[in-house]
C-alpha cells in the first residue's frame, strides 16, 4: 500500500481529501502545517507529498525547499494544492521542483489521476538499471516514453577506435560525448614537465568526458582507447536533456554517474597519502575491478608497464620494482605485460594500509 502525505490547513479541506484518498486504498498521513509535514515526511518518507501552499509557520514553497535539501526525501513526488490559480504561483512551483500543481476545488478523477501519474513514473525511474551499454540504454528507453524526451538518443553514432587513438583533447569543445559500447578507454591530462597522469579507465557503458561538458562545455582531460573499440557519440544536447528536462529522470541520471565521481575522489585521497607500494596494490585492484573476469584471474588488460605507473601515479622504474616485489610476496604472478592476482585477500590488505 502507497503512502501519501497530505499537508493541509484547512481542516475540512484535509479531512475530505484524506477520505478520497484512503477510499482508494493509499494510506494516508496528516499535517495541519508545513512544519509538521517536514517532520512527518522525514520521519516516515512518504510514496508522494500532496501540500497546500499557503500555510502557517511554513508555506509550501518551505516544505518543498526543505524536502528538496534532504537526501532522504529529495525523489518524493511533490504536488501542490491551492486554491491560487495566478500563473506566476504555478511557475514559481515547478521552477522549485514540484511534479504538478492542482487548483482546489478539484474533481476526485482529477486528484486520483495525478496522483497515480506521479507514483507509476516514480517507480519507473526509481527502480535503478544495470550498469553497462545495455543498462543505459533501457534508462534511455524509459526517458523517451515521456514526451520532453521523446527525441533522445536519435542522433547517436557509432565510431570504432584503434588502439592508442584519441577521441579528444584537452580543452575541445565537446559537441559529442562518447559511451564505451566495447573494449577499454582511458583519461588523463599531462602535466607542465610533459608527464601523464591517468584521471580514469573506463569500460562498457561509461560515459567518457562528461565532466569537461558539465563545467565548461570543453574537455579537461584527454581520451584515448586502450585497446581497439568502439563507441557510441552522444549529442550533448541529450545529456543535457537528461539533466534538465524532467525531474524523475535527472535525480536517476545523476546518481547513475555518481559514482564515477566518488571514484574520482578516492583515487585524490589515495595518491595523496598512500605509498608507492599501496598505490600499485589500489591500481592493481582497481584495473582488475573494472576489466578483469573474476577472483585470480588476469586483469583483462595487457597495459604497458608505461601506462600502468601513469594510472599508479609513479616513475616507470619504481612500479618495476613494486611488481617484482609483489610477485616475489606471492601477491601477483605476471608474464610479459599480463598481470594475474595470486592473492587477492592480501593485496586487498596492503591496499588498505
Amino acid at each position: 500500500m502507497k503512502t501519501i502525505l497530505l499537508i493541509e490547513d484547512d481542516a475540512d479541506m484535509r479531512e475530505n481529501t484524506a477520505e478520497i484518498l484512503e477510499l482508494a486504498n493509499y494510506r494516508v498521513l496528516k499535517a495541519e502545517n508545513g512544519r509538521r509535514g517536514v517532520e512527518a515526511a522525514r520521519k516516515e518518507v512518504p510514496d508522494l507529498v500532496l501540500c497546500d501552499i499557503m500555510m502557517p509557520e511554513l508555506d509550501g514553497y518551505g516544505v518543498l525547499h526543505m524536502l528538496g535539501r534532504d537526501p532522504t526525501t529529495a525523489e518524493v513526488p511533490f504536488i501542490f494544492l491551492s486554491a491560487k490559480a495566478e500563473r506566476g504561483d504555478v511557475r514559481k512551483g515547478m521552477e522549485l521542483g514540484a511534479d504538478d500543481y492542482l487548483t482546489k476545488p478539484f474533481e476526485e478523477s482529477e486528484l486520483l489521476n495525478a496522483i497515480e501519474g506521479r507514483l507509476r513514473r516514480s517507480d519507473l525511474f526509481r527502480k535503478g538499471f544495470d550498469k553497462g551499454f545495455e543498462g543505459f540504454n533501457k534508462f534511455m528507453d524509459q526517458a523517451r516514453t515521456l514526451d520532453p524526451l521523446k527525441d533522445l538518443g536519435r542522433d547517436r553514432k557509432l565510431r570504432t577506435l584503434k588502439k592508442k587513438e584519441t577521441i579528444f583533447h584537452e580543452g575541445d569543445e565537446l559537441r559529442l560525448i562518447p559511451q564505451v559500447v566495447k573494449g577499454k578507454l582511458r583519461t588523463f591530462k599531462i602535466n607542465n614537465d610533459g608527464k601523464e597522469f591517468v584521471t580514469g579507465l573506463h569500460g562498457e557503458g561509461d560515459l567518457v568526458g562528461y565532466m569537461g561538458l558539465l563545467e565548461s562545455g570543453r574537455a579537461m582531460e584527454t581520451g584515448e582507447a586502450l585497446e581497439d573499440a568502439e563507441v557510441a557519440m552522444i549529442p550533448r544536447e541529450d545529456l543535457l536533456a537528461l539533466l534538465y528536462k524532467d525531474r524523475d529522470v535527472s535525480i536517476r541520471f545523476i546518481k547513475m554517474l555518481a559514482g564515477d565521481v566518488r571514484e574520482k575522489e578516492e583515487r585524490l585521497l589515495q595518491l595523496a597519502y598512500s605509498s608507492v607500494r599501496q598505490r600499485v596494490a589500489q591500481a592493481l585492484l582497481r584495473v582488475h575491478a573494472r576489466y578483469g573476469a573474476g577472483d585470480g584471474a588476469d586483469l583483462g588488460l595487457h597495459m604497458s608497464r608505461e601506462d600502468l605507473a601513469t594510472i599508479v601515479g609513479t616513475a616507470t622504474e619504481s612500479l618495476i620494482r613494486c611488481l617484482t616485489d609483489l610477485k616475489e610476496d606471492k601477491l601477483i604472478d605476471t608474464q610479459g605485460r599480463s598481470i594475474r592476482i595470486v592473492d587477492k585477500a592480501r593485496l586487498e590488505r596492503l591496499a588498505g594500509g
